[in-house]
């Protein structure tokens, strides 16, 4: 187990909500995508639903563009016991009444090799974080006035 360790890449998360439960399903083959390249291994892939009384409920994996498909059947067992109950609840919790999200927790597989070797240089990670692509733009628009708007 702890030479697994070792060769793992590192593990991020992301909660995806979908406004008023609207879930198209364009996102599912770039997602496909990303574990056929070996980029992402996917440990725990988990829909929540809340409802308008704010109770949340996880969701079976099933035909969610209502097409008749089964469009996660790829992903039809991808738990690895990571997500419990008090996640689908904090997730939940972020979530608009009447609204879905998906919960994902990926290995980044793409990363391993550069991790591994951090970690048998003696290396360990003591942050992390994520910078979201708005306040990206936001700081690019603010840096350079001259240049055309990102957004």
């Amino acid at each position: 187990m702890k030479d697994e360790l070792v060769e793992m890449g590192p593990i991020d998360y992301v909660v995806v909500e979908f406004p008023g439960n609207r879930m198209t399903g364009e996102g599912f083959p770039m997602l496909v995508d990303l574990v056929d390249r070996g980029l992402i291994r996917i440990l725990d892939l988990m829909f929540v639903r809340k409802e308008a009384d704010g109770s949340v409920a996880g969701l079976e994996i099933a035909d969610l563009t209502g097409d008749g498909a089964l469009d996660l059947a790829v992903f039809d067992g991808a738990s690895s016991g990571l997500l419990g109950q008090d996640d689908i609840e904090e997730a939940g919790a972020a979530l608009e009444p009447g609204s879905s999200a998906g919960i994902l927790i990926y290995e980044n597989l793409w990363a391993a090799p550069f991790a591994a070797a951090l970690r048998r240089g003696g290396a360990q990670l003591v942050a992390s974080g994520r910078i979201p692509v708005p306040a990206v733009l936001a700081a690019l628009d603010a840096t350079d006035p001259g240049r055309p708007p990102t957004t």
